[in-house]
């Protein structure tokens, strides 16, 4: 592994396309709820739900679900998010190549999305299957594919222009811009094809202590920035070079392992990770399948989306990064981003080629056993998924 410091010259900051002072207020703000209307965290088990994110180019929708006591899902409503899906040039299956552009908040009540063609975030206050659109508001860069949050501190990150990823404090249910937030990545933005040459996934560690980014096919490296107080990162991050493994997705294991979604090898892999932000490996274990690019964490079980082979391979990991394979499931065509529910009962699956959701029960030893489908309006090629 080689580790260095990409030094990102202040000339490249200033040519990201949309500079951080230009967000000190929202592009647009929904109404608040009325005041009738209580927002609060649902109790376990009470108004659970899936979110999807459509990315459609049209329009980019949220659709909501209710998940039943026995993980199945029925239509709840469909929410527009005021802004626009994105395509990356040379994807198919999965537009943004990303994994993290719906992201549940649950500390505050809020689900966050992505507009990658509109460069903007939605923020949704979330009661149980409903949302309420609160704020539509710029994303300090180009084509943003993902957020991440710790505590009051949210990030997202752009993947065109070379790469950024810009920070935003929680405040009174909206986003407020960090002043200095803006980092940029110094990625080449010449490369193709873009969904395998832009940055896959921002991912905050599970103490808030880094950010981490991984670049995919873009130098091979998974960034690691320090985060110091009020939010702020390190000016540069220390870059961990991986050759060759296309690092592309980020989940984290029982004693704080950092796991990547390997597209190269087609590989799960653990990392430690040291104080001053070099990872070192611990483990890797190759799926046999193709395209391993996303990682669902499902209480002690991780599932990797394979967008190649239309399933998804199970690991337990243990203390170490020990990775033990626990299978591999079919999906439907196209499979990318997942999500599980908090206490990993259900994994939910996207299928990026019908636009589909597949449903799983997480049974003993990590099977999993399908327990149904539903096929999302306009979603056919989205990313974004969140269950509560």
């Amino acid at each position: 592994m080689k580790v260095l410091s990409r030094l990102v010259p202040a000339a490249a900051l200033a040519a990201v396309p949309l500079a951080a002072a230009a967000f000190a207020a929202p592009v647009w703000a929904a109404p608040a709820a009325s005041a009738s209307t209580e927002w609060h965290h649902p109790s376990p088990g009470a108004h659970s739900a899936v979110f999807v994110q459509t990315d459609n180019l049209e329009g980019n929708t949220v659709v909501a679900y209710h998940r039943a006591s026995n993980g199945t899902l029925t239509l709840a409503a469909t929410y527009p998010t005021g802004g626009l899906g994105g395509q990356l040039t040379g994807s198919v299956v999965d537009h943004l190549a990303s994994q993290g552009s719906l992201t549940n908040d649950r500390e505050h009540g809020l689900l966050y999305a992505v507009n990658a063609g509109s460069d903007t975030v939605s923020v949704f206050a979330v009661s149980g299957d409903r949302l309420v659109l609160r704020q539509v508001i710029g994303s300090g860069g180009s084509f943003p594919v993902s957020m991440t949050v710790h505590g009051d501190v949210v990030y997202v990150l752009n993947a065109l222009g070379g790469g950024s990823v810009y920070g935003y404090r929680v405040q009174d249910g909206q986003l407020s811009p960090i002043p200095g937030s803006l980092r940029g990545l110094g990625l080449d933005p010449s490369a193709t094809p873009q969904f395998t040459h832009t940055p896959g996934q921002v991912a905050f560690t599970p103490d808030g202590s880094a950010l981490l980014v991984t670049t995919k096919a873009n130098g091979n490296d998974v960034d690691v920035f320090a985060v110091g107080q009020g939010g702020l990162l390190s000016s540069s991050p220390v870059v961990n070079s991986e050759p060759g493994t296309v690092p592309f997705a980020i989940s984290f294991g029982p004693s704080g392992d950092v796991l990547i979604a390997e597209a190269g090898p087609n590989a799960l892999a653990s990392f430690s990770l040291a104080g001053d932000g070099v990872l070192g490996l611990e483990h890797s274990a190759l799926t046999g399948q193709a395209a391993t690019c996303w990682v669902a964490r499902a209480g002690q079980y991780f599932y990797a989306s394979n967008a190649g082979s239309a399933s998804v391979s199970g690991y337990r990991a243990g203390f170490g990064g020990q990775l033990t394979a626990v299978g591999n499931t079919s999906t439907d065509a196209g499979t990318v981003d997942a999500a599980s529910t908090p206490y990993g009962q259900f994994l939910y699956v996207q299928a990026g080629g019908p636009g589909a959701v597949d449903e799983f029960a997480v049974g003993h030893g990590g099977s999993l056993t399908k327990i149904g489908s539903v096929t999302v309006a306009g979603a056919a090629g989205g990313e974004g998924i969140a269950a509560s």
